[in-house]
């Protein structure tokens, strides 16, 4: 080998440079930018195939004709309105800031809700579910210690996992996940039956009297199992436009939610030749909503208790346990997906008994991904406020506004057909260049 010389230059390798996108064979690269910037920020849109023409009604002449094929992108690009914020943080925030508004209006007023409902008796509710086998949890207090006898910080993967996975009562967690639902409905008919006891008049008769509204949203402790916050309010007969008579006070909400959070009871299956029955677990919070302040000195306004609320709706089994935000085709599919083990556990509980004739009316076997649960995320009565969908055309309204409307003698001719969901990777690296998040004149419109 010749001996080194520390003089010659050693020669360095070309600089690798990463394949940039070809945005070349675009015509118009302008308006491809204007059109991915009015997704604001979607991050899987709804590519459609069709045309549009509008046609004078009296002529025949075609006016004004779009097609799909001729626009920038090749597709009409649409927001997927996703909720769930590990598919579209766009969408899911513009859903969070809607949820948001719709919990505000049943708390302030506001969206055609009068004001005086910030005078009702309103009380924010937690309710929670059983235990099914002791769990790793953080504690608090003079023994900061869980019972494993380590101290869990916040973040530990452990916390709430089965303390003994083997003698954990997976099942009963999945079907308790499973009737949750129909639980939460029976709340609702005992705590009615609970109110019109105090008032002493027959349940059937409560409307005339005082009606309940609510709005709530289902959240995922970190054991998989489900948990309900609810804002609860007692309106008079005509709903919020009507003030509930002296007796309903807060004191009588809150004591109400707690009888009728113990005496709601679902029967259950039996598996395995065990009857299986569910119920709340013991930890209930109720806390009054007043102007400025819960409890105890600390400051949670109305516009706090929206925020809160409104944080879950965008959230699924992902944010909590770590696991999948989209259905499983095959339990295989579980190989292949980086899922702890307890939520892992929990799903694969699903399928199984899913397989179970007596069980098929629960559709475990879809619902396996979210753990058993088959509800709605975010439900409220009709009193309670607004609707999403009232939310939703207001900002059409304000579109259809600011855009110059066609002629009354236009006949307008459309015809849009799905193509597919998600953008090319070039269209995805322009788009993520662009950034952006849901526009602010929408957001305004949402709130005026």
């Amino acid at each position: 080998m010749p001996p080194h010389d520390p003089t010659t230059t050693i020669p360095r390798p070309e600089r690798a440079t990463a394949a940039l996108p070809v945005f070349t064979g675009y015509r118009d690269l302008l308006s491809l930018v204007r059109q991915l910037s009015s997704l604001g920020g979607c991050a899987q849109p709804i590519r459609l195939e069709g045309q549009r023409t509008e046609i004078d009604a009296f002529t025949g002449e075609i006016l004004r004709e779009l097609k799909s094929k001729d626009l920038p992108a090749g597709h009409l690009l649409v927001r997927c309105g996703n909720r769930r914020t590990t598919r579209c943080p766009s969408c899911a925030e513009l859903y969070r800031q809607d949820t948001y508004q719709l919990i505000a209006a049943g708390l302030r007023g506001g969206k055609n809700i009068p004001d005086q409902v910030a005078t009702h008796p309103r009380v924010f509710a937690t309710l929670t579910a059983p235990s099914y086998g002791p769990v790793h949890g953080r504690r608090t207090g003079s023994s900061a210690r869980c019972r494993c006898g380590r101290t869990h910080t916040k973040g530990d993967p452990a916390l709430g996992t089965p303390l003994d996975p083997e003698r954990y009562d997976y099942t009963g967690a999945v079907l308790w996940n499973a009737h949750a639902p129909a639980l939460w409905a029976r709340f609702m008919l005992h705590l009615r039956r609970t109110i019109a006891a105090v008032a002493g008049v027959p349940q059937r008769l409560l409307h005339r009297f005082v009606r309940v509204s609510y709005a709530k949203v289902a959240e995922y402790q970190q054991r998989g199992l489900i948990h309900f916050h609810a804002v609860i309010r007692l309106d008079g007969p005509a709903g919020s436009y009507t003030p509930p008579p002296p007796w309903a006070s807060p004191e009588l909400l809150t004591d109400a939610i707690r009888i009728a959070a113990t005496h709601a009871y679902v029967a259950g299956p039996q598996v395995n030749g065990r009857a299986r029955s569910f119920t709340f677990g013991e930890q209930v919070d109720t806390r009054t909503i007043r102007s400025t302040a819960f409890q105890g000195g600390t400051t949670i306004t109305e516009g706090k208790v929206a925020g809160y609320v409104a944080k879950y709706a965008t959230k699924g089994t992902e944010a909590a346990t770590g696991t999948l935000d989209h259905r499983l085709k095959k339990i295989t599919d579980l190989w292949f997906e980086a899922v702890p083990e307890h939520a892992a556990r929990m799903m694969r509980t699903a399928w199984a008994l899913g397989a179970r004739d007596n069980l098929k009316h629960l559709n475990l076997r879809k619902w396996a991904h979210m753990l058993g649960f088959r509800g709605h995320f975010s439900t409220k009565t009709r009193a309670y406020s607004t609707t999403l969908g009232a939310l939703r055309a207001a900002r059409a309204a304000w579109r259809r506004r600011h855009t110059p409307p066609p002629s009354p003698t236009t006949l307008v001719l459309a015809h849009w057909a799905y193509d597919g969901t998600g953008l090319t990777p070039d269209l995805e690296r322009l788009a993520a260049l662009i950034g952006g998040s849901p526009t602010g004149k929408q957001e305004a419109a949402t709130r005026g």
